[in-house]
């Protein structure tokens, strides 16, 4: 029953934050471009906010996920059960938090355009902290992710839950994906190995739901 859960919830997340980039412009990984982003904010508030609670409802879910994903699975190994918890419950808390400070935005996209020199100086700087806050947020809640995936990737291969490949595709995927967010955080440029990392992780989350919501059918 929680592994059917499970899956249903793999499939929510992505749905959900296709959603919320496809249709309310939110960005998984912010540019450092406060002028630029508080303009943006300012064209359309209503659509920010919106997609920051889309994102935040995202993060609820994975919390959620966690806990079924750990009574499900956790009698097959104890231990890689508790870090799969743990980490990705952190992961979905620590992003909580920073989106509700981050809808704070907001009220300086309303001061922005009616300020000048030190006073709008100020308010672009401050913005640019929150920008770089949600970033450096998001690298530790995805080593996380990518800490919990490998957990419960392992315990899939070794004790045969799911098809073996998917196995290797969650173990190979979370290894690559930790190490390109990594390295495209200490430079910025290098994104190649983080774009593939998360293309693995989308087809073996895409696939693994699939195959919890609807293996019993088999």
């Amino acid at each position: 029953m929680f592994s059917i859960i499970s899956g249903f919830l793999f499939l929510l997340i992505i749905v959900v934050l296709n959603v919320a980039s496809a249709n309310y412009g939110y960005e998984i990984f912010s540019k450092l471009e406060p002028n630029d982003k508080l303009q943006t904010i300012n064209e359309d508030p209503r659509k920010f906010k919106t997609g920051i609670l889309l994102v935040v409802f995202e993060h609820m879910v994975i919390i959620t996920l966690a806990v079924t994903m750990f009574v499900a699975f956790s009698p097959y190994n104890l231990i890689l059960g508790v870090v799969w918890l743990i980490s990705r419950s952190f992961e979905g808390l620590i992003q909580i938090n920073n989106k509700r400070n981050f809808l704070g935005l907001i009220n300086i996209a309303e001061q922005y355009p009616g300020s000048s020199g030190a006073d709008k100086e100020e308010l672009s700087n401050h913005a640019l902290s929150m920008l770089k806050t949600k970033n450096s947020t998001f690298t530790i809640a995805q080593l996380l992710f990518s800490i919990g995936t490998l957990a419960y990737s392992i315990v899939f291969v070794y004790y045969k839950i799911v098809p073996e490949i998917l196995g290797w595709l969650g173990i190979g995927g979370s290894i690559i994906y930790g190490l390109g967010n990594v390295i495209y955080r200490l430079k910025t440029n290098s994104k190649a190995l983080w774009n593939l990392g998360g293309l693995l992780i989308f087809i073996f989350e895409l696939v693994l739901g699939g195959w919890l919501l609807f293996s019993w059918l088999i």
